[in-house]
């Protein structure tokens, strides 16, 4: 029997990485391990340490900070690729997997069902010709060029996206390659990897093109490998189980999953809830067992859609998130910026952007023409986000397949802040004190529609006084809820004085978070 070397893609909860290489590892299979370049140093040195007598253990060279939809992802994966090849000299086969994935058959199960066919496993459909994607960019992907991310820097994508589609500077893919395109995860033989590392060390014209498409996860692996190999030797799927909700995000599987899992026709199964600690226990023994026999089927996503059709109270598989119980998520952390002049907590969240991979998100409960994802419709209106404000913010967590996500809230919104802080995710909250002159406030009457271009100057001498007291309220009946993390900065601070507590608060370095404080325009009106 061969061996397997895992691909393993994780970004966070030591603990949990460190459990699953040693299962993945314990019938004598192999781990690769990329941990993200933007994770805390100390949650990868523990793994290191934990994992440092494995010798079916070994690492990426480089650490590289991903960001989804980026080139990250794959520069991440061919980091992890190379150091297996070069370690694992027995592996005869390469399967890429998450930290949320498990296995859902036995190692012996899973080498007899790759090695029976002299195929790789890749899901891999003509770009052009398919209908892989059902909304949102296709051709756009390829054949313009992006720098910028969608999620953590939105501003910059869209306008490089606008400013090359004026000018008409649009590229071509090589010309000698057909696109394709499929899902994420895939395993592949050791002789289609090893071609794979010498085509892009022969064609940096190939890694050029990629580095700047857009999503190329779902493009690089799947054209390089029809590429290079046979029709005939490549078997059009993913091992890999995934089902999707009826909003369009990934259902996460819970400790009452195990009979489905292993009934299914795959041998991993994404993504396993974090908190399904039962779940990942009992199938991380399952992977080491031998002489089983699985009955598989193809009812899972079937099975799904009929129970969530018809609402699921009562019935297994747990309600709908968006019952009156959802919770954002225990292991998640929401960060709010509350600042009653918008355009300064933007600019932060802007700048924040641009010196992490924090997703960031502006006033989604205050203005109706936030930019969002499509999450099913719940994103349409102020009401309906406002209404289902935990789905919401679960969904966005999701989307953005982040345990991080920053908004911004407007300080009137003190009904918004005590629910989140009830939330059994971490709530945080930091306040941008500003100065606010006269001429600031009287723009802000007219905005709010207090007063109008034609208002005299009596009638805001009289407004000016009880809008600036108002402001103060808002900012004091935040503080009397002594809500627990919460951080100021303010606008007479100097930048360094201000660069601590909002290094706290983003749990960032502190010379990152001085690069936001001494933005020079930050305070601006």
């Amino acid at each position: 029997m061969g061996q397997i070397a895992y691909i393993l893609l994780c970004h966070k909860n030591a603990d949990a990485v460190i459990d699953q290489a040693r299962q993945l590892t314990a019938p004598g299979d192999a781990v690769a391990i990329h941990f993200d370049g933007n994770a805390p140093r100390a949650e990868y040195d523990k793994i290191r340490a934990e994992l440092a007598d494995n010798p079916r253990v070994t690492f990426a060279r480089r650490r590289v900070k991903c960001g989804w939809g980026h080139w990250s992802l794959v520069a991440g994966t061919l980091e992890a690729v190379r150091a297996a090849v070069d370690a694992f000299e027995r592996a005869t086969h390469f399967y890429l997997l998450s930290g949320d994935c498990m296995p859902i058959k036995t190692a012996e199960h899973t080498h007899a069902f790759i090695e029976e066919r002299d195929a790789d496993f890749i899901e891999s459909h003509d770009f052009f010709e398919s209908d892989w994607i059902k909304t949102g960019f296709k051709e756009e992907r390829l054949i313009y060029r992006h720098w910028f991310n969608e999620r953590t820097q939105s501003k910059r994508f869209y306008a490089s996206y606008n400013l090359q589609r004026t000018l008409g500077l649009t590229r071509q893919p090589p010309k000698d390659f057909q696109m394709m395109i499929g899902s994420q995860w895939w395993c592949l033989r050791r002789h289609t990897v090893e071609a794979i590392l010498d085509l892009i060390d022969q064609r940096p014209d190939v890694l050029r093109f990629f580095r700047t498409t857009w999503i190329p996860d779902e493009t690089f692996f799947q054209t390089l490998v029809r590429h290079l190999v046979p029709e005939t030797e490549i078997d059009n799927r993913t091992l890999t189980f995934l089902m999707f909700s009826d909003y369009g995000m990934p259902v996460s599987f819970y400790n009452d999953h195990y009979d489905l899992l292993l009934a299914q026709d795959y041998l991993f199964a994404r993504k396993v809830s974090p908190e399904a600690l039962e779940l990942k226990t009992r199938l991380g023994a399952l992977y080491a067992r031998t002489g089983m026999s699985f009955r598989t089927s193809d009812e899972g996503p079937r099975l799904f859609k009929f129970l969530t059709g018809r609402g699921r109270i009562g019935e297994r598989f747990a309600p709908r998130f968006w019952e009156k119980d959802s919770t954002i998520g225990r292991e998640r952390s929401l960060l709010i910026v509350t600042c009653k002049k918008w355009h300064v907590a933007k600019r932060l969240l802007d700048r924040v952007g641009s010196v992490s991979n924090l997703p960031t998100i502006e006033y989604l409960f205050d203005e109706e023409d936030t930019p969002l994802p499509d999450l099913g419709g719940i994103q349409a209106t102020l009401e309906k986000r406002t209404r289902h404000r935990r789905a919401m913010m679960r969904m966005l967590f999701d989307y953005y397949e982040t345990d991080q996500l920053l908004i911004c809230l407007d300080p009137s919104n003190l009904e918004l802040f005590r629910d989140f802080y009830s939330d059994r995710s971490e709530t945080r909250l930091l306040e941008i004190e500003c100065n606010y002159t006269d001429s600031y406030l009287e723009g802000h009457a007219k905005r709010v529609g207090l007063a109008g271009d034609h208002t005299s100057d009596e009638t805001f001498a009289t407004l000016l006084p009880t809008i600036r007291n108002d402001v103060f309220r808002e900012s004091e009946l935040i503080r009397d809820q002594n809500f627990p993390e919460f951080y100021r900065i303010r606008e007479r601070n100097a930048p360094e004085e201000n660069a601590v507590p909002l290094a706290e608060f983003l749990g960032i370095d502190a010379n990152k978070a001085g690069e936001v404080t001494g933005t020079e325009y930050l305070f601006v009106d």
